[in-house]
């Protein structure tokens, strides 16, 4: 790392000014994914601060070294929600007004949570699809009311807030081996990984993102931040078109490895935490655990942390997630199904057609006429994977006419 970045980041300064506002979150051992990759896991448990992630360790370090003039101008932020929590929880603590830019499309449970932690001291704007267009207009509402534009992630003050979460990782466990984080502007990841390679340039760190947000992937297959032209905002606390200049500049030096894991492999995940863990997890929370599956075999043996970097997941959307994580998984298939016009086809595909742990999730006409009904799209869920060949030879056997829908996206979207 270079001389002047090193010399803008304080992490036991930044601990200090933290240590009675931020909840020292617990280093938990794993047994089930120890067992699973034969070496030792242990979850920083960032899910179970204040804010319920870790943003409010940059938040509050930022804003707690402004200066009496700024803090009574008030403060401007953009955020998908993790962010908006932890400036509207400092914006209270201090006593400041704050405005918060969120997307439109940020889930209510978050911006409900919002506005208990500003308590009165903040004011909400939604606007924009994504982070990126929320950010846009931040940032003109700063410089139109002359206020401070606390940002995500790409601040010395930010990033030196977020590396606290290293420190404690050391001081709870020594001879870490392997940290893996994930990344979405790269503010967690720029300064966990800076203190960590501070302290042991031999331990590896491994950055995480969702495969349809990219954006530290490619800015650092490119060599400088790069926007992308679209993303799937499904991954919300990790989804941004652009990373931060700060944060690649010294991502691209810390970090080892950085990784991307589908969203359908990040809902399986979610809905394995909750299941065998009883931890509730946000997509992004679950993206460093997710990824544990392409790197096993550099992890055997050793003493892994994977950051569990937030856990306000809205109930609303687990609908949404165990669907994603059944068509990763191969147990949910969708066809257009064209009956035969003849009396028993329903019946015969019922009977004949599906296995005996099949089972339809969803029938309906995509459309029929007076005459005679039309093809119907059906969803059909499995037991297993493997179950799906002998589907499709029973439906060639029995002819019945079937277009997979999983397979063309561009259908898959428009009927499901």
């Amino acid at each position: 790392m270079d001389t002047e970045t090193q010399k803008q980041l304080h992490f036991t300064e930044a601990k200090e000014r933290l240590k009675d506002i931020v909840k020292r979150t617990p280093l938990e051992f794993n047994q089930g994914l120890s067992d699973k990759y034969e070496c030792e896991v242990y979850l920083k448990r960032e899910d179970l601060q204040v804010v319920r992630s870790y943003k409010l360790r940059g938040a509050y370090n930022m804003i707690s070294q402004l200066t009496a003039e700024q803090l009574a101008k008030g403060v401007v932020c953009a955020s998908a929600g993790n962010h908006a929590q932890g400036v509207a929880f400092s914006c209270r603590r201090m006593g400041i007004k704050g405005v918060i830019f969120m997307p439109e499309i940020t889930p209510k449970q978050k911006v409900k949570q919002t506005q208990m932690f500003g308590n009165g001291n903040i004011e909400i704007v939604l606007t924009g699809d994504t982070f990126d267009d929320c950010l846009q207009a931040a940032l003109s509402y700063t410089e139109a009311h002359q206020m401070i534009f606390v940002p995500p992630f790409d601040d010395y003050r930010i990033i030196e807030g977020q590396g606290t979460v290293g420190l404690e990782i050391l001081e709870d466990l020594p001879d870490t081996q392997v940290v893996i984080m994930p990344v979405g502007g790269g503010g967690l990841a720029a300064g966990t990984g800076s203190y960590l390679k501070q302290t042991n340039p031999d331990i590896k760190l491994i950055g995480v993102e969702p495969d349809g947000a990219p954006s530290m992937v490619e800015a650092i297959r490119r060599g400088q931040p790069y926007t992308l032209s679209q993303i799937n905002r499904f991954v919300d606390g990790a989804a941004v078109k652009r990373v931060g200049q700060f944060t690649y500049q010294i991502c691209s030096e810390v970090l080892d490895e950085m990784l991307s894991v589908p969203e359908g492999k990040v809902c399986t995940t979610i809905l394995k935490l909750y299941n065998e863990d009883a931890i509730v997890v946000e997509p992004a929370g679950a993206l460093s655990v997710a990824v544990l599956d392409l790197c096993k075999e550099h992890i055997k043996g050793k003493k892994i942390v994977c950051v569990v970097s937030g856990g306000n997941n809205d109930i609303d959307r687990m609908g949404e997630i165990k669907e994603q994580s059944l068509l990763y998984e191969g147990l949910k298939h969708y066809f257009i199904v064209r009956f035969p016009q003849r009396p028993g086809a329903l019946k015969l595909f019922v009977n004949n057609v599906l296995g005996p742990y099949d089972d339809i999730t969803r029938f309906e006409f995509i459309k029929k006429t007076e005459r005679e009904r039309g093809p119907a799209l059906v969803g059909i869920e499995l037991k297993s994977a493997d179950d799906y060949p002998a589907l499709l030879q029973r439906m060639e056997e029995h002819r019945f006419d079937v277009i997979e829908v999983n397979r063309d996206q561009t259908l898959f979207e428009y009927l499901v």
